[in-house]
Parts: structure tokens; C-alpha cells; sequence
């Protein structure tokens, strides 16, 4: 999902990881387009775009739709760090429906094949659903909101506390808008202007393969791994949870680095999602991730808990913050500040520079790109390139409809949203739906150039601009937070569209199969992601809090970024904003020598990685790159293997480390404790071997 693949998928926006992804989608969209895929598949009828919205792809899509979710909102409320799971959705959805219909033609009943283009419809299905869990803000803005993180934060006063009915209401009246606002684009974006979306283009591909012979062969050597794989984290959950009796115990307690390191969050906790994100995520946002840690566990935090009583009151505690807990959120605040602007700045140019040499090509050749408009023959397309032109103009969405669903949307939505919030206007609202489709455009056209998706960076800038507009006196932190999630949604819902459209293209997928699987898989979304935060909700009292099991870190930094916007910098401890200041410009300047440096500039770490470990820790770094290190050994024993089946053993970790929360949150929500508590040598245990010793 350009959350992966979704966007913001990962990294709190994934971005590093689409565009790893898009690398490896661009090589292969030559390699496509020598072998001519299309007519490997010129024999086979191209279904018409109502068969391709079969009963059996949705009946698919929901139940994986459950699965993602449960697997993104794990991730969102522990470290925020998503990778792209569409490989994982695509690979699903094939072997499901592929089973399904083998089935069916045994029994004699089977009507219609399963198709590319019916696979196509389930990926796109599912991580709009999925995607929902992420720009729905349950790890973020949303849970931000909460009583439990306005206690945490320096501003008690204002919150709203999650119920399932309001946030079913708020998805649904702010999830279809970024739909709507980009389908006039679709062919601009795609045929005229010819971007490339690197992971819809590498979704494609894949997707294109599975439908082969020799392809779907590989695909069922896949599936088969990734079950083995999912079998085996479901039942290492299943294991682990019966030492988890009490909190700090339990494997994930286990201090395998020393107790001393263990203090400071240094240690492996077993965990199986995370060593599989490790596996999918690249080399460098692992290593970030570990040096973000190292630099503040490691060496900050320590020093700066030296100057308690000086920079600093003594006896606040962990968890104040004004006291040491203010210099872990706000400096990581300052990195991701630093590395957000200065790519929002770096893809809006590139999106400007790109677009005004694209107008200008079609202005030398006297034609402007227009949404309706039919596209001029050209002798010089390919046979590739003429039939997926054909098809993919052939069920056109008119764009009256567009613009008609748009208008309508946010009539509701405008007249809807001030009784969720109040603290909301109606005319913030309107001034963010005038200039939404235009942010939307350049989210989805810098998406296609770059595989860049900057939402959350154009929700913060929501947070900022509505905040200090509203005041602290009119609630200016919580009409911030809901202006954040607006603008979130709208943006990252565009591109995601667009994305999928690339796919389509690539696949023969009719477009209103698209339109239509993305808002069938978007009203799944709006009802499945709520849920499934409702069940964590119920089932950890503690979540939210820095020494839970689900900290959701990014809810108390969103919620602080919302108090700065509103109230300013006057509450920070001593020296805190200076240190805000310094790691403010060193992202700036670690971006630009990155850029600077060109290939080389991939060896440079990333600090919007960097920052996470600030607050919650670098434990799941240390698992991370595990998962680094096993990818890594892999490829050097047999590279073309582990390039064929690590993204199935890494997709099968995190599905089942994340399916296990559920009848673990069904279990605590049954008041089911597990039997034991194995405390791996705590301080106490040690003190009573020692004084044993001793004696």
C-alpha cells in the first residue's frame, strides 16, 4: 500500500520504502515491454469492467481486508513503522480466489476463470481497505485526541475520547473526497503525461506473472512459504503469551544485551512482525532506525538525565514533560519537522518543474492534455502500449460525475463535521475542501514521478495553519488534530487511486473497476479499521502509554505538534529548544548532503527513521535488523531465491504476529490472563542471587 506501497505507508509515511520499491517496479516495466506481455495474453477475452467486479473477489477482499487491518493498526500503535503490504495482498488474493476456482472446476460449476484483472480488483480492494488504518489516524492524529494522551501532554483541557459511532461518521464523510477529486486526472496522470507510479508499476508486474504458467507456478511455491511462515508466527505468539502473566515479563522482557542495556531499551524482543518488517524494509531505514537509537538512548538521554535539577525539576519522573520525556518528544518532533519540510519543498518543486516541461512538450506539439479528451494516434506506441490505451479508455467516468460526487461529498461533509467537532468551523472546513483537489493533484502527480506520497506532511501543515487560526481559547488543538485527518485523507486517497489506476493500466483493468473497487474497498475500510482500533482500545486499558505494550508514539507527537501550532514554544525545559533547533537543521542538511551525493547518497541515513527511537526506544531496531541480517545472508547464499521468496517469508511473519492480537485482544477483553509471569533476570532476581551468594 503507498503505505505502503501505499504512501504513507511506513515510516509514518513510508516513503523510503515506495521508493525502494519503485526502483525495482521501473526495471522490471522494461523488461516487460521487450517481451511484449500483452501478447502473451492476446488469446484471452478482456472481461467487461461488471465481471471484473466479481461476488468472490469481494467475499476475498473482506476477509484479507480484516487481516491487513489488524496487521497495519499493530503497527501503527507500537512503532508507526508500515511497510508496503501489497505484494502481500496481491499473493493473497491469488491463491484465495486461485483455490476457489480449482474448486469450482472440479465440482463442475465454475462459471468464469479467475483473471489479472479480477486479481487486480482484490489488491486494489484491500489496501484501500487497509489504508484506512493508517490515514484513519488511529496511531496519530485520532488517538491523539484521546483523554489518555491529553494526560501525557502539556494541555489537559482539550480531547475528545474515542467512540466507535463518531469515527465511523468522520471516515465515511472525509474518506471518499481525495476519490472523487483526482478521477478527472486519470488520463493525464497516466497516458499523456506518461508517470511512471513505480510501486503500481511493480504491483502490475506482479500481478501480470502470477497469470502465467511459469508464474503462477512460482506464486504457489510463494503461498506455500508464506503460510508455513504465518503458521509459525501465529503459533510463537500464541507461545509468548503465556509468560506474559504481568508487565516486564515475558520474552519480549527478555534482557539479552545486559540489564544495564536493557534500561535503556537496548534489547531483542522476540518479535516475529518485526523481524519480517526488517526483512521488507531496506538496508538503510533499519540501520537509521538503529543509529537514531544509539544517538538518544545510547548517549542523550543519559547525559542529558545528569542535568536533572539543572536544565530540569528533579522528581517529575519518567514521564513528564518537563522533564526528561519533553527532549524525547520534541526533538523527535524537530527531526521529523526537518525531514517533512524539506521533502514537501523538494517533491512540490520537482511535482512544478516536472509538470511545467510536460505542458510545455504538449504546447510543441499543439495539444493539451484534457481529461475527456481522446488520446491522438501515434504510430510510435508500442503493441503494449496501443491496446492498454484502447482498454484503458474505452469505460470512461464521466467527469460531471466527478465533480458532481466532490460537491456533494463536501456539502456533507462541511455540514456534518462541526457536530463531530465543534471546535471545528464550517469555514475552516470549506477553505480546506477549496484548496484540497489542488494539494491532491500535486500529492498524486509527485507520487507518479518520485513514489513519494507526502500526506502526513500535508496533514501537519493542516495541524499548524487550522490551529493557530482557531487559538488556544476556541480549541485550537483538537479543530488542528481533525483538520490534519481532513487533509489526511484527502491526500493520501488520491494518490493511492492513482496508483491503483497505474496498476490497471499495466493490466487491462477497466478504470471504473478501479473507481468502484476503491470505494467498496474504502466503505470496507471505514467500518473494519474501527473496529479493529475499538478491539485494542477495550483490550488494553494501558494503550497510549509509553510503558505499554501499544505506546502509540505518534499520538503524543501529534498532539504536541498541535500544542506548539496553538500555544508556542514557551512550556519546553531548559535547552530544549535550542537542541529542537540543532536537529531541525541537521535534517535539513543530512537530506540535502543525501541528495547532494547522488548514488553514493544512499548510504546516508534517514532522519524521519532516525527519529522514531527518540521516544518509545530502539528495541524493535534491534529486531529489525535481525530480520536485516537474515535477508542479508540469504542473498549471499543464494540470491535469486532469496529474491524470490523473502518477501513470502517476511509477508508471512508480520501476518501472523499480526493476526495473533486478535484472540489475544479477544482473550483480555474475556478477562483471560495468561497462566505465567517469567521474569528473565530482573534486578530483583538478581539481588536475591546475589545476597544468596553472598551468604
Amino acid at each position: 500500500m503507498a503505505q505502503n506501497g501505499n504512501g504513507d505507508n511506513g515510516l509514518d509515511e513510508s516513503t523510503d520504502h515506495d521508493h525502494k520499491l519503485g526502483q525495482k517496479g521501473g526495471g522490471t516495466q522494461l523488461k516487460e515491454e521487450e517481451v511484449s506481455v500483452e501478447r502473451m495474453f492476446q488469446h484471452l477475452l478482456v472481461p467487461s469492467w461488471r465481471n471484473q467486479l466479481t461476488f468472490r473477489a469481494f467475499v476475498v477482499s473482506f476477509a484479507l481486508s480484516i487481516l491487513f487491518s489488524f496487521i497495519v493498526m499493530k503497527l501503527n500503535l507500537t512503532t508507526g513503522i508500515i511497510p508496503s503490504l501489497n505484494v502481500s495482498a496481491g499473493l493473497l488474493g491469488f491463491f484465495f480466489v486461485k483455490t476457489w476456482t480449482k474448486f469450482l472446476e472440479k465440482s463442475g460449476m465454475l462459471r468464469q476463470p479467475f483473471t489479472r484483472q479480477e486479481n487486480t480488483v482484490i489488491q486494489t480492494c484491500v489496501v484501500a481497505s487497509s489504508g484506512i488504518a493508517f490515514s484513519g489516524g488511529f496511531g496519530s492524529y485520532l488517538f491523539g485526541m484521546s483523554e489518555e494522551i491529553a494526560k501525557q501532554s502539556t494541555d489537559t483541557s482539550d480531547y475528545k475520547n474515542p467512540k466507535l459511532g463518531w469515527i465511523i461518521g468522520f471516515l465515511f464523510v472525509v474518506s471518499f473526497l481525495g476519490l472523487f477529486s483526482v478521477v478527472p486526472l486519470r488520463k493525464i496522470m497516466v497516458i499523456d503525461f506518461k508517470l511512471t507510479y513505480p510501486s503500481g508499476t511493480a504491483t502490475a508486474h506482479l500481478i501480470n506473472s502470477f497469470h502465467t504458467p511459469r508464474g503462477a507456478k512460482l506464486a504457489k511455491k510463494q503461498v506455500k512459504t508464506l503460510g508455513k511462515f504465518f503458521s509459525f508466527s501465529f503459533l510463537w505468539g500464541f507461545f509468548q503469551w503465556f509468560y506474559t502473566a504481568t508487565d516486564q515479563c515475558g520474552f519480549q522482557a527478555f534482557p539479552s544485551l545486559g540489564l544495564k542495556a536493557y534500561d535503556n531499551k537496548f534489547f531483542f524482543d522476540f518479535s516475529a512482525i518485526y523481524v519480517g518488517v526488517g526483512m521488507i524494509c531496506p538496508y538503510i531505514i533499519n540501520i537509521s532506525v538503529l543509529l537514531g537509537g544509539i544517538i538518544s538512548w545510547g548517549i542523550m538521554w543519559p547525559l542529558i538525565k545528569t542535568k536533572e535539577g539543572q536544565w530540569y525539576e528533579t522528581g517529575l519522573g519518567e514521564s513528564n514533560l518537563h522533564g526528561i520525556q519533553g527532549y524525547r518528544v520534541f526533538i523527535a518532533i524537530a527531526l521529523i519537522l526537518g525531514d517533512g519540510l524539506y521533502n514537501f519543498v523538494k517533491v512540490l518543486t520537482h511535482t512544478l518543474w516536472g509538470l511545467y516541461h510536460q505542458i510545455r512538450e504538449k504546447q510543441r506539439e499543439n495539444v493539451l492534455p484534457v481529461a475527456d479528451q481522446d488520446s491522438p494516434s501515434n504510430s510510435r506506441l508500442s503493441y503494449d502500449d496501443h491496446r492498454r490505451t484502447q482498454l484503458f479508455l474505452k469505460d470512461q467516468i464521466p467527469t460531471w460525475f466527478a465533480i458532481g460526487g466532490y460537491v456533494a461529498v463536501a456539502a456533507i461533509s462541511t455540514a456534518t463535521l462541526p457536530h463531530i467537532f465543534h471546535q471545528l468551523k464550517w469555514y475552516y472546513i470549506i477553505v480546506i475542501y477549496l484548496i484540497a483537489p489542488t494539494l491532491a493533484f500535486c500529492n498524486a502527480y509527485g507520487c507518479g514521478l518520485t513514489d513519494w506520497s507526502l500526506a502526513s506532511t500535508y496533514g501537519k501543515l493542516a495541524i499548524f495553519t487550522i490551529g493557530a487560526w482557531a487559538g488556544a481559547s476556541h480549541g485550537g488543538v483538537l479543530a488542528g488534530l481533525a483538520a490534519c485527518g481532513v487533509m489526511m485523507n484527502i491526500v493520501a486517497t488520491a494518490s493511492d487511486l492513482m496508483q491503483d489506476f497505474k496498476t490497471g493500466y499495466l493490466t487491462l483493468a477497466s478504470p471504473r473497476a478501479m473507481f468502484v473497487s476503491q470505494i467498496i474497498g474504502t466503505t470496507m475500510g471505514c467500518v473494519v479499521s474501527p473496529c479493529v482500533f475499538w478491539i485494542f482500545y477495550k483490550a488494553f486499558p494501558d494503550l497510549g502509554r509509553s510503558t505499554s505494550e501499544y505506546p502509540a508514539p505518534y499520538a503524543i507527537i501529534y498532539r504536541n505538534m498541535a500544542i506548539l501550532g496553538v500555544q508556542g514554544f514557551g512550556s519546553l525545559p531548559k535547552n530544549c529548544l535550542l537542541l529542537c533547533y540543532i536537529f531541525f537543521g541537521s535534517a535539513v542538511l543530512i537530506n540535502l548532503i543525501k541528495d547532494f551525493l547522488g548514488k553514493k547518497g544512499r548510504f546516508v541515513p534517514l532522519p524521519m527513521a532516525m527519529a522514531i527511537p527518540f521516544y518509545i526506544g530502539p528495541y524493535f531496531a534491534i529486531d529489525m535488523c535481525v530480520g536485516s541480517l537474515i535477508l542479508y545472508v540469504w542473498e549471499r547464499i543464494n540470491k535469486e531465491k532469496a529474491d524470490a521468496f523473502a518477501p513470502a517469508v517476511a509477508s508471512g511473519l508480520i501476518c501472523g504476529d499480526g493476526i495473533w492480537t486478535l484472540p489475544a485482544s479477544i482473550l483480555a477483553l474475556a478477562g483471560v490472563k495468561p497462566p505465567i509471569c517469567m521474569k528473565f533476570l530482573s534486578r530483583a532476581t538478581n539481588q536475591k542471587v546475589d545476597t544468596f551468594l553472598g551468604n
